[in-house]
């Protein structure tokens, strides 16, 4: 793995960390959950044989530090700084965009906010669901999930969380008990894997708390969208049919007259087929380039 360039980029109310590596246009991935700019580092070399690929930690997590740790975060401000990079890095040029779960939701409002900046967008299970017709079943789930964290804790809130996520007939996802946990033989993880695996933890509350209700209830511009839809690329995984995550996207292909898109794997696609999901990104944004103003997929999205 290709040791990255790091930066720093002060933003309004926030320092972001993001990290350059490659030669050739702009891609800037845009993380998801509490992943961060690390949770591309499995797909990141690969695109940078074609692409100067840049990656972040979203306000608030990893090394991206908030000015006030309690800010409230919104969708807008969010997509505002993934601009600020595109401005830094690719000033004046349209960049590619790849976004996944929250990071496409920011995706999305950039490309609303900011056509000019973007060349293509492949937006990867945005969770915009209230686009969906069941739209009040899913308030309500993060009305859940939000008083499950204040009364018994992240992990019961996660579980909860979780749940709704999966299909209607999905077996439900139960909180481990503390003497389970404690009983069970701890697995030893790489040493950047594990520091890895606590940073996720550490942002967990975070994410909880302040990113899955604000961006959960956010309302993309559909009509912006459908004005745009030549650059946007909506996707999903082909494990994922059924799952909550899947449905807007879906939603929304099916609104703009648009082909949906699908990647190897499930939700988080790009962690457990990296080598797969690469090729069918750079396939997919190397095809924009190719065909024009038509605006073609590859041949293979129209199979699956």
């Amino acid at each position: 793995m290709t040791a990255p360039t790091p930066g720093s980029l002060r933003v309004n109310g926030a320092t972001l960390h993001y990290e350059v590596r490659g030669r050739g246009p702009l891609l800037l991935l845009i993380p998801g959950g509490t992943g961060g700019a690390a949770s591309f580092d499995n797909i990141a070399d690969d695109l940078a044989a074609r692409y100067t690929v840049a990656t972040y930690d979203p306000r608030g997590m990893s090394r991206s530090a908030l000015d006030d740790p309690e800010a409230e975060q919104h969708v807008a401000e969010h997509a505002d700084d993934a601009f600020r990079i595109l401005e830094l890095l690719s000033p004046g040029e349209p960049a590619r965009v790849f976004g996944a779960s929250s990071g496409a939701i920011v995706a999305l409002h950039l490309l609303a906010t900011h056509p000019e900046r973007v060349e293509r967008l492949v937006a990867h299970e945005p969770p915009v669901v209230e686009v969906l017709p069941d739209a009040r079943d899913h308030r309500a789930l993060i009305a859940r999930v939000q008083e499950t964290f204040r009364t018994q804790g992240l992990m019961p809130a996660m579980a909860v969380f979780a749940a709704g996520l999966k299909k209607d007939d999905a077996a439900p996802v139960e909180p481990k008990a503390e003497t389970e946990a404690e009983g069970e033989a701890e697995i030893e993880l790489p040493p950047q894997a594990a520091a890895r695996a606590r940073q996720t933890m550490a942002d967990l509350p975070y994410f909880v708390g302040r990113i899955v209700p604000s961006f959960m209830s956010y309302t993309p511009d559909i009509r912006r969208l459908a004005a745009l839809s030549g650059r946007l690329v909506l996707a999903c995984g082909q494990d994922s049919h059924g799952e909550l995550p899947y449905r807007p996207a879906a939603f929304l292909a099916e609104h703009l007259g648009t082909e949906l898109l699908h990647f190897p794997g499930g939700h988080t696609g790009l962690t457990t087929h990296p080598a797969e999901f690469a090729d069918l990104l750079r396939e997919t944004l190397t095809a924009r380039a190719r065909a024009g103003t038509t605006h073609q997929l590859p041949e293979q999205a129209d199979t699956l």
